[in-house]
């Protein structure tokens, strides 16, 4: 009886090497796949400038100051500074990262961490540009 467990014991451990060794080599055997090659666009300029039309009503933007906060046309805007080095300048202590589109005010959790990318006033001045307030 001995033998016969021993030998079921040599077989369970040969079928998990044989299945290790073929995932090893199914491995290897992949081929390694690059980005795709896409073919090269063709371009014809008489229907591309046949569809594009001008637009209408095209005024060209006014520039932002800091103290500008409400424009010509009744329509209100976020003012914003670049900070230095990170660092918002004083007044400005709302940090706002763009790639997230978060804010982080004083006393938040992650403040002390984030690197500005934008500094505001106020915090709804940052939601009217379309950032939305840090959750911690």
């Amino acid at each position: 009886m001995r033998w016969l467990r021993r030998l079921v014991i040599l077989g369970f451990i040969g079928v998990a090497g044989t299945m290790a060794l073929r995932a090893v080599q199914a491995r290897k055997s992949k081929p390694q796949v690059g980005p795709p090659e896409w073919p090269p666009l063709e371009r014809n300029d008489s229907a591309a400038s046949a569809t594009i039309r001008p637009i209408a009503d095209h005024r060209p933007a006014p520039s932002v100051t800091p103290d500008d906060h409400e424009v010509d046309d009744d329509t209100v805007k976020a003012t914003w500074l670049a900070p230095v080095d990170g660092v918002c300048p004083a007044g400005y202590p709302i940090k706002a990262n763009n790639s997230s589109h978060i804010f982080h005010v004083p006393g938040g959790r992650f403040y002390a961490r984030t690197i500005a990318e934008r500094c505001y006033a106020d915090p709804a001045d940052a939601e009217r540009d379309g950032y939305r307030r840090a959750k911690a």
